[in-house]
């Protein structure tokens, strides 16, 4: 194969390179976040939440989310094992403790007795992952949150279009996160949101995020330090005229998975990415899992399907696991207590999953699986 299919990619048109040719001409000065407050208001209408704010990462939103509920030393925050670092990282910023949590074995999101069990007088949050486009299961963890007083924050990086009974995901939690990677289903190239339900919540983040100066400051009387956190209009102008085009990105993003469903569901002793009940997911990764029996490791596909110029990704590490990690207290109980979690991290992979996948790469990709397969199981 001359070629390498990627794991992850964007399908761009000209909108928006039309969108961002405008952003570059125009968008100075006075004009210079008219492409911010359109993507924001879009943003905030598609998932019909009242506040939207467009930042450089999705990691700054979650920064900002913990600095504006005011946690830090002393607190703790439940954060589940399987997802990337960003999730956890501004725990630490803010100087408060990550507590892992298991995930459920099905959907890989939170786990709520996992959640429940881990809560202590120190937890003031917990952070919950819609991982690689499915949605958690709010139903239970909500009753849990509530019941304690915690607060929510919903990582929805990689679930953009994904709904749990018709709601979106990012509409859950007291804020919310996403992310704009060139590797999402909507990208800025790089880039976050941070959606609010809570106006003195907004309040705060936006002082917050601008080096901490009260709305319509000119003087620059900053009375805290704080931190430097927007996008620019380019990527503003990038995200809004992906936004417009988002169902025929989500569309696109089901379809591929389809494809490897159509081609892979009858193997024995693999599963695809599985859906909690009444969640329509958006598949940002679609991502194989098998049975600890079949003998081979996650490493040994990925060096096979590399030989071929398939591109993989490893499944998500237990973040407990991560050598940023193990200095903390606590680290060698995370084994035995998420089991699930440690089992997943050898037994899965991510396939190509690019919004420019097409037809004949899945079948070229699944048929270089189910050879190994047909190998090794």
């Amino acid at each position: 194969m001359n070629r390498r299919i990627p794991v992850a990619g964007p399908w761009i048109t000209q909108r928006e390179i039309d969108y961002v040719t405008d952003a570059v001409t125009h968008s100075w000065y006075g004009q210079a976040n008219s492409y911010n407050q359109r993507f924001e208001k879009a943003f905030a209408d598609y998932l019909e939440v009242p506040h939207a704010i467009s930042l450089p990462s999705c990691t700054s939103g979650i920064h900002l989310a913990l600095a504006a509920m005011d946690i830090g030393p002393g607190d703790e925050v439940i954060v589940p094992e399987i997802t990337w670092i960003a999730t956890s990282a501004p725990i630490r910023y803010v100087g408060a403790t990550p507590v892992f949590a298991d995930v459920d074995p099905t959907t890989w999101c939170l786990s709520p007795a996992s959640l429940e069990s881990l809560i202590t007088p120190r937890t003031r949050a917990v952070i919950v992952v819609d991982l690689y486009g499915n949605v958690a299961d709010y139903d239970a963890i909500l009753a849990i949150t509530a019941k304690h007083g915690l607060r929510v924050i919903e990582d929805a990086a990689e679930a953009m279009g994904a709904t749990h009974r018709k709601r979106r995901a990012g509409s859950f939690g007291d804020a919310a996160v996403f992310s704009f990677h060139g590797s999402k289903t909507l990208t800025t190239a790089e880039g976050g949101m941070l959606v609010l339900h809570d106006r003195k919540l907004l309040d705060r983040v936006n002082f917050l995020r601008d080096h901490g100066r009260k709305a319509g400051d000119v003087s620059f009387e900053n009375s805290e330090v704080a931190f430097k956190y927007k996008m620019t209009s380019l990527q503003a102008a990038l995200g809004l005229a992906q936004l417009e085009r988002i169902e025929e990105l989500i569309a696109r993003k089901r379809q591929a998975f389809q494809w490897y469903a159509d081609r892979l569901g009858d193997l024995p002793g693999i599963r695809l990415n599985n859906p909690g009940p009444e969640v329509e997911a958006v598949y940002w990764m679609v991502s194989p899992i098998w049975d600890e029996g079949l003998g081979f490791t996650a490493t040994e596909l990925q060096d096979a399907l590399a030989a071929h110029g398939i591109d993989t990704r490893p499944f998500f590490k237990p973040l407990s696991s991560l050598p940023a990690y193990r200095h903390l207290p606590g680290m060698e109980d995370c084994p035995r207590r998420n089991p699930a979690s440690y089992r997943l991290r050898n037994l899965g992979i991510n396939l190509p999953s690019s919004l420019m996948l097409t037809e004949d790469d899945a079948d070229f990709v699944c048929a270089k699986v189910r050879e190994f397969f047909t190998a090794n199981a």
